[in-house]
């Protein structure tokens, strides 16, 4: 018979609860502290919600009133320096970290409010509203609140999308040489999403001094934790990634205070990340001021129950017993807190014009200008100013063989080299001699904190890169062994690192460069060989390049590194093996953002391509004879996309082919073609003619797969059909 031993976990997992005599013991300034934030939040949150019963509250409203308690007794000693992102139900984790940043040593609950709390709840008031004098300028709303100089560093509408991005905020404190920590707020929802678990254990692995904080509030809309998970303590979770782990009454904000200061000293002490659950409960419905119970999903009996616990009564209960105030101090700190939103509501209401007696509307000027719609996507490039720029032609004479491969390892070694900021994870990149293919060869040995194996979590990495860009303090390179990945890491890429800049107004940046690598012709199939330029292209924030030369990856990947915009440089298998012309050892020129390449002069066509197809197009020309034009676009995205040379060339030869290598259906043609002919049909003797992939990604047949690509002899027999039409 075998026998069976117990295995016990490396990290604790514990419930602390607290006494009666724990409340004696707390210094009454903590929890008169306590006191004001709970109310204060909660008043806040039931304007919120009359608000939004007016019509008032454009989009969501998802109050968190009844869960104070997790947030304020979690928050009310964390500094200034220390980080906090939240979920879409996170009115109240925000608020809770701008009182304590505002107001360290506590706000008396029977004194006058000071002015600072007051201007930061209307800020806040004026960005749930929607308002441009908000946070985002009315961007954000009530899902998206920022306010970085208090270490808020933002809440987020995607379920589990923000803790990737605190774990970066996390990863910066402590390669800063800080003590500094991260605390990421999230629901019951979001402990079963793949970005949460893949970030605990990142985070576990690195030591990472980051705080999990589940907010159990037993529901995720509708759906009851029990009815989704076989193990509803869900910091459970914890141990099984090696991380500490506390359970605690979340109505009992003196039980999460003592949990969270437990949490603190083991993350200060540089030991690494820690999961809090509590148990807290939501009085109303995902969105809106009507209660679950009106919804069916809920009882009456159970919503009672939970209000019998509520965190302002048990916390004024306490204050009371013990003498620190009397029950009418209570009472007036709650009427002064009323009073205080009804005179906010009054900076940005008016009565509404043949209303209804006590019908409201917002004031005309709190709106944002409608033409700031688009401000603020990408930023000016105002950090460049100062680079000198040059080109090929600059360098006459100068200019040597070079592999192509060896120019990617040497200008990443040259960049770690000069800018400390900078930053290189992804998958085997620090094995391998390389990674595996040689591009970070020898930057372990020489840069080892900041050249780092990541596990095999896109999503995780991605968003830690993500987050360490928005801290400012880092400039994340996240490599991508193929980039199919990006599909994994879509959540990261589009959702939170491309929107990031716009969605809180416009004034921030994300210093990021995503390296993706193209892997068609290698024989790795469907989900190893697409080219991502077309499914970029179509999304905001991003800058797209994609170098076809040795001097132009140098180039282009300074500048890209140089930008406080993300980018993504595409690189393709086919190059690394090829040599081109480069500087020799030399590693420090940047090509401008926005300028193309023509890479061959005609009369009769403009070939518009990039990458590895701009030297599969040079020998199609080549081959064929004909009179054209090959412009390498080097820069992709439609900010940064050169016009005035496609026009130039276009006005000349009247016609265009464009040429990628990618299936049809992503194809990044297709965006183009149509911004040519909207902005130069006049110019257009015939119709846009094309080359690209298939319909289908390539598979792994070697027949097959190479019939689903493009190389030169695809651009060759469009040439000659072009040239059979008689219009080249």
């Amino acid at each position: 018979m075998p026998t069976h031993q117990q295995i016990d976990p490396a990290a604790p997992w514990v419930e602390l609860v607290v006494t009666e005599a724990d409340w004696d013991a707390a210094e009454p300034a903590l929890l008169t502290a306590i006191l004001s934030q709970l109310v204060l939040i909660r008043t806040f949150e039931e304007f919120v919600l009359e608000l939004a019963g007016e019509g008032l509250i454009h989009g969501p409203a998802h109050s968190s009133i009844g869960q104070e308690g997790g947030a304020v007794g979690s928050a009310i000693t964390l500094t200034s320096r220390d980080t906090v992102n939240g979920s879409h139900r996170g009115h109240h984790q925000f608020l809770a970290k701008v009182l304590s940043h505002l107001h360290p040593e506590g706000i008396d609950p029977t004194g006058e409010l000071p002015q600072d709390v007051r201007d930061a709840l209307l800020r806040t008031l004026r960005e749930i509203c929607g308002l441009d004098r908000g946070f985002s300028h009315g961007r954000g709303g009530s899902m998206h609140l920022q306010w970085l100089e208090a270490g808020a560093i933002g809440t987020n509408a995607i379920v589990g999308g923000g803790v990737p991005l605190a774990a970066g905020s996390a990863w910066a404190h402590k390669h800063a040489g800080t003590d500094a920590v991260s605390v990421t707020y999230f629901g019951d929802g979001a402990t079963n999403i793949g970005s949460t678990l893949e970030t605990f254990n990142l985070a576990g692995a690195w030591k990472l001094p980051i705080c999990f904080f589940i907010e159990n509030n037993q529901y995720a809309v509708s759906t009851h934790v029990a009815e989704v998970t076989a193990e509803p303590r869900l910091s459970g979770r914890g141990p099984g990634f090696g991380i500490p782990s506390w359970k605690v009454d979340g109505m009992d904000p003196l039980a999460v205070h003592l949990a969270m200061q437990e949490a603190l000293a083991h993350m200060r002490a540089g030991h690494g990340p820690t999961v809090i659950e509590a148990d807290v409960y939501r009085y109303f419905h995902q969105n809106g001021p009507f209660p679950g119970s009106a919804f069916r999903y809920r009882t009456k009996e159970e919503e009672a129950l939970w209000r019998g616990r509520d965190p302002i009564d048990a916390t004024a209960r306490h204050l009371v017993r013990r003498g620190i105030l009397t029950q009418d101090e209570v009472d007036v700190t709650i009427t002064r807190a009323k009073t205080l939103m009804a005179e906010l509501g009054e900076v940005i209401l008016e009565p509404k014009p043949g209303g209804k007696p006590k019908e409201r509307q917002i004031k005309a000027d709190e709106w944002p200008d409608p033409a700031f719609v688009d401000t603020g996507v990408r930023g000016d490039l105002s950090e460049l100013d100062g680079i000198t720029f040059s080109d090929e032609s600059d360098h006459a004479g100068r200019l040597v063989d070079t592999k192509f491969i060896d120019a990617v390892a040497g200008v990443m070694g040259r960049r770690l080299e000069t800018d400390p900021r900078i930053v290189v994870m992804g998958e085997d990149v620090h094995r391998l001699n390389g990674g595996t293919n040689g591009a970070t060869r020898g930057l372990k040995d020489a840069f080892p904190d900041r050249v780092l194996g990541t596990p095999i979590s896109e999503n995780a990495f991605t968003g830690l890169g993500g987050g360490m860009a928005l801290d400012g303090r880092f400039r994340p390179v996240v490599e991508f062994m193929y980039a199919d990945f990006m599909w994994v890491a879509a959540d990261q890429l589009f959702n939170q690192i491309g929107k990031a800049r716009h969605m809180f107004g416009g004034d921030g940046t994300v210093p990021f460069v995503l390296r993706s690598k193209v892997a068609m012709g290698t024989g790795y199939g469907s989900q190893h060989s697409m080219d991502p330029a077309g499914v970029f292209a179509t999304q905001a924030g991003w800058r797209i390049v994609a170098p076809s030369t040795p001097y132009d990856y140098v180039g282009l990947m300074n500048t890209a590194l140089a930008c406080d915009d993300p980018v993504v440089v595409i690189e393709h298998v086919d190059l690394y093996a090829s040599s081109g012309e480069a500087l020799d050892g030399d590693f420090d020129h940047y090509l401008p953002v926005g300028k193309a390449a023509v890479r061959r002069s005609g009369s009769a066509l403009t070939i518009l391509t990039y990458g590895v197809m701009t030297g599969y197009t040079l020998a199609a020309v080549e081959e064929t004879g004909v009179d054209a034009d090959v412009i390498d676009l080097r820069w992709l995205d439609r900010a940064s996309i050169d016009w005035g040379t496609i026009s130039e060339s276009i006005k000349k030869t009247n016609n265009v082919l464009i040429v990628e290598q990618g299936a049809v259906g992503t194809s990044y043609g297709g965006w183009l073609s149509d911004e040519i002919q909207r902005r130069l049909f006049d110019w257009l003797d015939a119709p846009i003619e094309r080359v690209t992939g298939g319909t289908a990604s390539p598979s792994i047949s070697k027949v097959l797969e190479r019939a689903a690509f493009a190389r030169s002899e695809e651009v060759a027999a469009k040439l000659r059909e072009i040239t059979g039409d008689g219009r080249a």
